[in-house]
């Protein structure tokens, strides 16, 4: 027969990972914010080269402003957040 992998993760255990450097799907890095909060800007859009370290989203949390950073360089193909959300 076939052999299927499948990853159930709760949304605490996608922040985990998260807070760790993000994860990859399908061979695409993946950036979740740590806790909760609300975007305040989107620093980059897709088709952008990014660098290590390089600041993606601006989240507000618990009235504070966290910048969210690429954990490695690469190219930007998908953005799913929005200002304001």
């Amino acid at each position: 027969g076939q052999v299927n992998r499948t990853d159930v993760a709760d949304e605490r255990r996608l922040r985990m990972r998260a807070a760790a450097g993000g994860f990859t799907v399908e061979g695409k890095q993946v950036i979740l914010a740590p806790m909760p909060g609300k975007v305040v800007k989107v620093l980059v859009k897709v088709g952008d080269e990014v660098t290590e370290g390089q600041g993606l989203v601006v989240v507000e949390a618990m009235k504070m402003e966290n910048e969210l950073k690429s954990p490695k360089a690469g190219k930007v193909t998908e953005v799913f957040a929005k200002e304001g959300t």
